[in-house]
């Protein structure tokens, strides 16, 4: 039963993480190297001193490592500003990661749609033999 009281804790903890590390991102950054980011999930470590910030970074490969960097840069930064904001003792470290699940997906949907199009002239030239 306490067990999972703490996963719900961690859940909420991280979805409030994610909606205020999400506005700094948005707005109050400066740094140059940060492009067209959004934070899609954080995970909370167990025991609450760490957790994994997944972005999804707009752009080429380059552009998702220099903002990688810029946000390395103002990891201090953001943690200082999620302490202020949502009144707790101690932010979590932050590690932030790169989350490809949005160009994966795209890639399989344009995988499945070239291969519905080869289907398709398969059967039109199979139709015009018969």
């Amino acid at each position: 039963m306490e067990r999972r009281g703490l996963k719900h804790h961690r859940g909420r903890v991280g979805e409030a993480l994610r909606e205020e590390i999400e506005t700094l991102v948005e707005g109050e950054l400066a740094d140059p190297r940060i492009g067209l980011v959004s934070v899609t999930a954080v995970q909370v470590a167990d025991d609450g001193r760490s957790a994994e910030v997944w972005v999804n970074v707009e752009g080429d490969d380059n552009e998702a490592d220099q903002s990688l960097e810029g946000l390395e840069a103002a990891r201090e930064y953001i943690r200082h500003e999620l302490v202020e904001r949502l009144r707790i003792r101690r932010a979590p470290e932050l590690f932030f990661r790169l989350d490809r699940a949005e160009q994966a997906k795209a890639r399989v949907e344009q995988l499945l749609q070239r291969s519905r199009k080869r289907g398709n002239s398969r059967k039109e030239r199979g139709g015009e033999k018969a």
